[in-house]
């Protein structure tokens, strides 16, 4: 089988350059994997999705029968959203990205899932900063002026609670900015985190000071660089 490998859009951004390129994998009979880059940092592979989708199966699971309204922040490459809109009582789904670049690439179908996201009527892509709408006072998680409440909110954009993709980002793992987020979901609702790392024990702490429960999921997957399991992690949190 021929080796693909190709750059399918390079774009230079406020917040640096961002590349989606597809290849074959030869370890896995020339599997073709997706892959966003950041400047030189990887930021997401098609090989390891299963902790974004658990992020909305384990985040919305509570909610059978009942029509929600959902925010996944970060598209990335859409598994979040996708898992999202799996579930039939999803009634409208928000993905907000600040990168308009990512929200082309689904409108264009140049990823996998972006045709099949694009053309749900339930799902809207908002291009704009998720912490800034998510903690600004009188603005709705789309960015417009108002006060509307959702049932969830799914978060996959950082690495780790401690380490951004922007330092800015530092200031929404806080009590103060959880709070302000808390207010804008409905009691009943959640919160759902995705983590590169284990869960770390400071950051449920300061979860445990905001919400009235909060769970930490590890999700493992194979690794077939390592030959051995990877894992990531997964924090939900309720509103009482």
């Amino acid at each position: 089988m021929t080796f693909v490998f190709e750059e399918i859009d390079y774009q230079e951004t406020p917040r640096g350059a961002i590349s989606l390129r597809k290849r074959s994998e030869p370890r896995l009979n020339h599997k073709v994997l997706y892959e966003v880059k950041m400047n030189d940092e990887f930021l997401m592979s098609s090989l390891f999705v299963e902790a974004e989708v658990e992020l909305s199966k384990q985040g919305l699971a509570k909610f059978s029968g009942q029509d929600i309204d959902v925010v996944v922040g970060g598209l990335g490459l859409g598994y979040t959203a996708r898992a999202a809109l799996d579930f039939v009582n999803v009634k409208s789904l928000c993905v907000v990205d600040v990168m308009a670049p990512v929200i082309r690439w689904h409108e264009q179908g140049l990823v996998p899932l972006g045709e099949g996201l694009t053309n749900d009527p339930r799902c809207r892509y908002v291009l704009g900063d998720f912490f800034e709408f998510a903690t600004a006072a009188n603005t709705n998680f789309d960015g417009t002026e108002g006060n509307s409440k959702v049932h969830a909110v799914l978060l996959d954009i950082d690495h780790t609670p401690s380490y951004w993709l922007n330092p800015e980002n530092s200031r929404f793992y806080t009590a103060e900015s959880l709070n302000a987020m808390k207010a804008k979901i409905h009691r009943g609702g959640v919160f759902g985190l995705w983590s590169d790392e284990a869960p770390d024990d400071v950051f449920v702490s300061v979860l445990e000071s905001v919400f009235s429960k909060v769970e930490t999921h590890m999700v493992y997957f194979d690794n077939p660089y390592t030959g051995k399991k990877s894992s990531n992690s997964l924090y939900i949190s309720h509103v009482d």
